[in-house]
């Protein structure tokens, strides 16, 4: 029987989580990160549902979810899953493609998934690095060779999009969201502020932002407790920070949402500290 194990490592000199996944059977419900997510997968297969299209990933394919990409994803073989990514925050994405490109910008990754990508085994090879906590000098020539090809192979420079007509209550509605998700939030509140009614909103939402009200805002409220947790606040107390009634419901989401427990993903940040 495989043994279930979860390692993650926040490295200090490139600023980007590690994450190892190794049999592993968890389903991930529709949400988002507020980062990048560059991964592949070590052994399995997966279905995957990104902004809306679905996907069968496979060992060696490549994933790329861009900062709010939503995405879901549960095994279809009967089998674990054996799973490495990077998480990288927008700001550090940022300063990257202006040292590769001569330009600040953020990337934006074309598709989610690059099947059977020849760049698996160099982002298996950093990855492993990061793990090592190896030394800075090849590390991080390391990852600026794999993220100069991955943005030239997989990317495009974001162009301004139109917006809908009814995008702009939408936005209003997040806007809403990222400013009170401490407090109590109704979908009757937010029905008002999109002027719609319940059902408009839940059906305008989802099909514009790929992921429902309810479920924008409990991932907002993981993203902030992430935030208190990485500066050490106890999990408790970002748990009512963030805007959870009690300690277990938060956990059960940050479970669902991130894979790890609280407890583990403060340990990242208790670890690089020591």
């Amino acid at each position: 029987m495989t043994t279930e194990e979860r390692i993650v490592r926040f490295d200090t000199d490139l600023q980007v989580e590690a994450y190892r996944f190794n049999g592993i059977m968890q389903k991930f419900p529709n949400h988002f990160h507020e980062y990048y997510v560059i991964g592949f997968i070590e052994q399995g297969q997966r279905r995957l549902s990104c902004k809306n299209n679905d996907y069968v990933i496979n060992t060696g394919d490549l994933v790329f979810f861009n900062p709010f990409d939503n995405h879901a994803c549960e095994q279809i073989d009967h089998k674990t899953l054996d799973y490495r990514c990077l998480n990288i925050m927008p700001d550090i994405m940022k300063k990257v493609t202006e040292d590769i490109t001569g330009v600040a910008y953020l990337p934006l990754f074309k598709s989610p998934v690059a099947q059977n990508s020849v760049h698996t085994m160099l982002l298996h090879q950093l990855h492993q690095m990061i793990l090592n906590e190896s030394s800075d000098f090849h590390k991080i020539e390391a990852f600026y060779f794999l993220m100069k090809q991955l943005i030239e192979a997989y990317s495009k420079v974001p162009t301004e999009k139109n917006e809908e007509k009814d995008d702009t209550h939408i936005q209003f509605v997040c806007q809403y969201i990222e400013a009170h998700y401490k407090e109590k939030i109704s979908l009757d509140d937010l029905a008002k502020i999109a002027r719609a009614n319940k059902y408009s909103l839940v059906r305008s939402f989802t099909r514009l932002k790929g992921i429902s009200p309810y479920r924008y805002l409990q991932t907002t409220r993981i993203n902030a407790a992430k935030k208190r947790l990485e500066q050490g606040m106890p999990p408790l107390d970002a748990a009512l920070e963030s805007g959870f009634v009690d300690q277990s419901h938060f956990s059960n989401f940050f479970m669902d949402f991130i894979g790890l427990t609280p407890g583990q993903y403060q340990r990242i940040f208790t670890h690089q500290n020591h």
